[in-house]
């Protein structure tokens, strides 16, 4: 067992959209961040508030080295491949990437003596819930590999703490969205799956059009409806789960969720109003598999965490991601053989 003398938190996905933030989180709490990034979606610069470590968490030679480098006294996990259409597509790459690799840094956490883990889980393990708003208790199905991959990685660590005594808490997040209220760092996708910026994307540019997936759900309006919670809250839940693992709290599973719901036109709406630009769309068929509704039950977290949404209304998450995407404009370039239209940062002064 080694002693811990710093206050390192050893952050995979470090350079991602959630993990960036944090790192801020971590940073202005006190704690270190090390973020360890493999670059294959992350950006070198949303990593202002620590160290980047450019690797992958499946070389477990190379993670021992930044173990013993840093001797972390914590992990946050992050790093996942996070692409459902995808993980349809190729499971393959989910099961080795998401599962695999958290294996690898699961054993790494074992032999180096870490005891603590925050884990960066979906709601997408509930499947399509039997219950709504969706408690903790409500049964894991996933339908994808994504989101079973992810409740592997929950069984694993519950495996662990059996085994080996990792306490762990497992943050099943429900539609992250928004940005740094300081406009620091930001949702950069590539490509983009996510409603908000898209429509962003599509005001800014008029085109593409953005696609609303079903208009027939048994919601208000005909779209599906989703839980919206801001990425700065997301990240203060991690740094507020790290403590109470730090001050000897047991193991335990929460929903983050502000628990409201927000259909795709009330989101678009939204964005009209708050910007002045129209948002193309084309109405399309429902995808498979996507529940009409998915809402969080947050009440559990918020009591565990001492935690409250502060950004929780659906003006807040759009505004601060318009104010980003604004002032980090996405410019739209010819897509490349074989590939979907893509978005590319244009050059500026401070190097972004």
């Amino acid at each position: 067992m080694q002693t811990h003398l710093s206050k390192n938190i050893l952050v995979t996905g470090g350079a991602g959209y959630i993990g960036s933030h944090a790192c801020k989180a971590l940073h202005r709490a006190g704690y270190q961040p090390i973020a360890c990034d493999n670059l294959v979606y992350g950006h070198p610069w949303a990593v202002k508030w620590g160290p980047l470590e450019q690797g992958d968490i499946a070389d477990r030679p190379w993670l021992d080295a930044l173990i013993e480098r840093y001797l972390p006294l914590a992990v946050m996990h992050f790093a996942a491949y996070a692409y459902v259409g995808e993980s349809i597509l190729d499971p393959g790459k989910y099961y080795r990437n998401n599962v695999a690799g958290t294996l690898t840094l699961l054993e790494a956490v074992r032999d180096h003596g870490i005891g603590h883990f925050i884990f960066s889980s979906t709601c997408a393990t509930y499947g399509i819930p039997a219950q709504m708003p969706i408690a903790e208790d409500c049964p894991q199905v996933p339908i994808n590999p994504y989101g079973a991959s992810k409740l592997m990685i929950e069984r694993m660590l519950a495996d662990f703490e059996r085994a080996h005594g990792l306490r762990s808490i497992v943050l099943r997040y429900f539609n992250a969205a928004g940005a740094d209220p300081d406009g620091e760092i930001g949702e950069e996708h590539n490509p983009e799956s996510h409603l908000i910026p898209l429509a962003i994307q599509a005001a800014q540019f008029g085109e593409p059009e953005l696609a609303i997936f079903g208009t027939d759900y048994p919601t208000p309006d005909g779209t599906a409806v989703r839980d919206y919670i801001h990425v700065a809250d997301l990240a203060d839940a991690h740094v507020r789960a790290l403590d109470d693992l730090l001050a000897g709290g047991v193991s335990v599973a929460l929903n983050l969720g502000t628990g409201m719901g927000f259909s795709v036109r009330q989101v678009v709406q939204a964005i009209e109003e708050s910007t002045g630009q129209r948002v193309p769309v084309r109405e399309s068929p429902r995808r498979a598999g996507d529940p009409p509704v998915l809402v969080a039950d947050p009440a559990y977290a918020m009591r565990r965490l001492g935690w409250q949404p502060r950004y929780s209304t659906l003006d807040q998450i759009v505004g601060t991601a318009w104010r980003w995407h604004e002032g980090n404009r996405l410019a739209p370039r010819p897509a490349v053989e074989g590939s979907s239209r893509q978005w590319v940062r244009p050059p500026s002064p401070r190097g972004g």
